[in-house]
């Protein structure tokens, strides 16, 4: 399908400095990573950053964060003018977002020897909870947790770790990468179900304007996640 580019008028009100910075948070990998071989940013966020470039007719700038609290503060405050990230009430001040693109599930890691088996019995006292700090499951689950305790780490990679060296009893995250762990090695397992979707958007200053959501529409998404071998992720209705 030919891809049309946006209206002209888009383009001062996206890209207001001539190139559009793209806000590209590292620290969900199931949409955005380093290149192994050019250690540049590559991945799903990163292909449609430069497919909403050229629409507009710009050169785009991607400004890389290891951690999506980073990735959002770029954009709040204007130092990036647009960015990839899930949409959550925290988020919301400073901030305008598409409808959501995709869906991402967030699971829940135990280990294989828990007594816990389903997503109900997690929130009790003296469970802890390891999250990566500022994720978009950290920030629901600070609303939602009420009995068990929350150990923000930095990263994914970390939150995960806490749970094979007993830190904690549960660590959160998105369930392709949970999945990945319990396969890595024996000891833990994946609960069954989720407790939360991840709806991730595209978030632009609040001042900008509304935003143009065109590239799902097309089916440039559903392309995009097929190309980067992305498994899980479900591209989202319009609403």
């Amino acid at each position: 399908m030919t891809q049309q580019p946006a209206s002209p008028g888009l383009a001062p009100a996206f890209a207001p400095g001539g190139a559009l910075r793209a806000s590209i948070n590292l620290g969900n990998p199931i949409l955005a990573h380093r290149d192994p071989a050019s250690g540049e940013p590559a991945g799903v966020s990163v292909d449609l950053a430069r497919e909403f470039g050229r629409r507009l007719g710009v050169p785009v700038e991607l400004v890389a964060f290891e951690r999506a609290a980073l990735s959002v503060d770029a954009v709040r405050a204007e130092r990036a003018d647009i960015g990839f990230f899930a949409v959550d009430p925290a988020r919301g001040e400073g901030l305008r977002f598409t409808a959501p693109y995709v869906l991402i599930e967030g699971a829940y890691l135990v280990p294989q020897a828990s007594p816990v088996s389903e997503n109900g019995q997690v929130d009790r006292e003296g469970t802890r909870i390891s999250v990566g700090a500022g994720s978009a499951y950290d920030l629901f689950l600070t609303r939602e947790i009420r009995e068990a305790g929350i150990v923000r780490l930095e990263g994914a990679p970390r939150a995960l770790a806490a749970l094979r060296a007993g830190e904690v009893e549960v660590a959160a995250g998105i369930r392709q990468l949970l999945e990945a762990e319990a396969a890595r090695a024996e000891g833990v397992r994946v609960l069954p179900g989720r407790f939360m979707v991840i709806r991730q958007a595209m978030g632009v200053p609040a001042g900008r304007g509304a935003a143009a959501q065109e590239m799902k529409a097309v089916g440039f998404v559903a392309d995009a996640l097929k190309r980067h071998g992305v498994e899980g992720a479900i591209v989202a209705l319009a609403v």
